[in-house]
């Protein structure tokens, strides 16, 4: 079997999908649809790529039933995880100072605070209903005492919030507070389905990286596809460096300003088969 570019369409040779609110549907499945024409890429050799702002344990069970065979962009860029041998065959980890100065910065004013390494996320406990539900769908989780969270060999740290305005002012005092080289991505908690009623602003902390814009540097680097052969589709803020840097950049229905800003086109909402015709328009 194989897929022919249509005349004029455009010789993209991968596709680069985000996760949540994108590829996956607010009931948090994949539309059959939307399935059945990423298994016509993944068939024809299309280079199909996740990119995403999960952990390889958020991302092990939609790669799978998918069948994506490409190594993921996890963590927003800080690592790859190859679901062919399920593990991360790169990560970069936070330094040790970066890592002492975000833990003081949530012990100093009181925030809940995720600490993540390769193969397991540790938090400290829920102080209420509203912690505890944000907590709620992280995979591999142990709960632990402030004093015992990891300090070394760290992926990521992500910091809950009530108190500091709006996500992006809450990531601008985090940034100034730390004063280092790292790479931070923030959103409301309400802009996933599974949160929409939480009062959460959510900040992650990584080590520098070019985010989600990783993914066009591995098909280059690893497949040699440039990155004008290369289509990418997202719907929040962290998708900004792939849509940016991609061939063709698309946001989704529900995009911010900004994101629809940084891509060349928008498309449908992700309960639609608004990527299945986009498979359909660029690929058959």
């Amino acid at each position: 079997m194989s897929v022919a570019l249509r005349p004029g369409a455009g010789p993209y040779r991968a596709l680069v999908l985000d996760l949540d609110g994108t590829l996956v549907a607010d009931d948090g499945a994949v539309r059959p649809r939307v399935a059945a024409g990423l298994a016509r890429l993944i068939e024809a050799g299309v280079a199909v790529q996740i990119a995403t702002g999960r952990s390889e344990a958020g991302t092990r069970a939609v790669a799978r039933a998918l069948g994506i065979r490409m190594p993921c962009v996890v963590y927003n860029g800080a690592a790859l995880w190859c679901p062919r041998r399920d593990e991360l065959i790169e990560e970069r980890v936070l330094s040790n100072r970066a890592v002492e100065r975000t833990l003081a910065f949530a012990r100093d004013h009181e925030l809940q605070c995720v600490v993540m390494q390769r193969g397991g996320k540790y938090a400290t406990p829920p102080r209420d209903g509203i912690e505890a539900s944000a907590l709620s769908r992280l995979e591999e989780l142990h709960l632990t005492p402030f004093e015992r969270l990891p300090r070394e060999y760290v992926i990521r740290i992500t910091l809950f919030s009530s108190r500091h305005g709006d996500a992006r002012d809450f990531s601008g005092q985090l940034e100034r507070a730390l004063a280092l080289p790292i790479y931070l991505t923030e959103f409301p908690l309400n802009l996933l389905a599974t949160h929409r009623d939480s009062p959460l602003s959510v900040v992650d902390v990584q080590p520098p990286c070019r985010g989600k814009g990783e993914a066009l540097r591995f098909l280059e680097e690893e497949h040699g596809i440039p990155a004008q052969a290369v289509v990418a589709v997202g719907d929040a803020s962290n998708d900004i460096p792939m849509l940016s840097a991609a061939g063709l950049g698309v946001a989704m229905g529900e995009a911010s300003a900004a994101v629809v800003a940084a891509a060349r086109r928008q498309i449908g909402s992700c309960n639609s088969d608004a990527i299945a015709d986009l498979i359909d328009e660029l690929f058959c």
